[in-house]
């Protein structure tokens, strides 16, 4: 019998990091050049927080700051696991909360991301896995 796996099987790992005390356009630079909608964020060596496209967008609708830091935008309170937390706890909490995101860590380090985006591509490759094993997709 197969045992359901870790989140590290499907995290996106050494993710793309912004440092908090830089200018948002630097994060908004990263997330366009990578095509990501999500960035953890650093404090030195420590876990901050996280921005996102999301907030970055609403922010500047709502300020005309010409620049904002990556500190007042991101946000603490971050949805943070262990790379050995069970898969099925992780996406029954990210759908229970309704949450775009989930930080990876290992001994309290940054170690990897998981997005909604990661969620739907690994459904879609559990999916085309089943109906290998049950020899084909044809209607009964």
């Amino acid at each position: 019998m197969k045992k359901i796996p870790a989140i590290k099987t499907v995290m996106t790992p050494f993710p793309y990091s912004v440092e908090s005390g830089l200018d948002v356009e630097m994060a908004l630079d990263t997330m366009n050049t990578h095509g990501i909608h999500h960035l953890p964020v650093t404090r030195g060596d420590e876990l901050a927080g996280i921005i996102s496209l999301r907030d970055i967008r609403r922010r500047m609708e709502l300020n005309n700051e010409k620049t904002l830091k990556v500190h007042n935008v991101m946000s603490s309170d971050t949805y943070t696991v262990d790379l050995s937390e069970r898969l099925d706890s992780v996406l029954h909490r990210m759908a229970e909360h309704h949450l775009d995101s989930v930080i990876v860590t290992r001994k309290g380090k940054l170690a990897g991301i998981f997005t909604h985006v990661d969620a739907c591509a690994a459904f879609a490759e559990f999916l085309r896995e089943q109906v290998r094993r049950s020899g084909g997709d044809t209607a009964a």
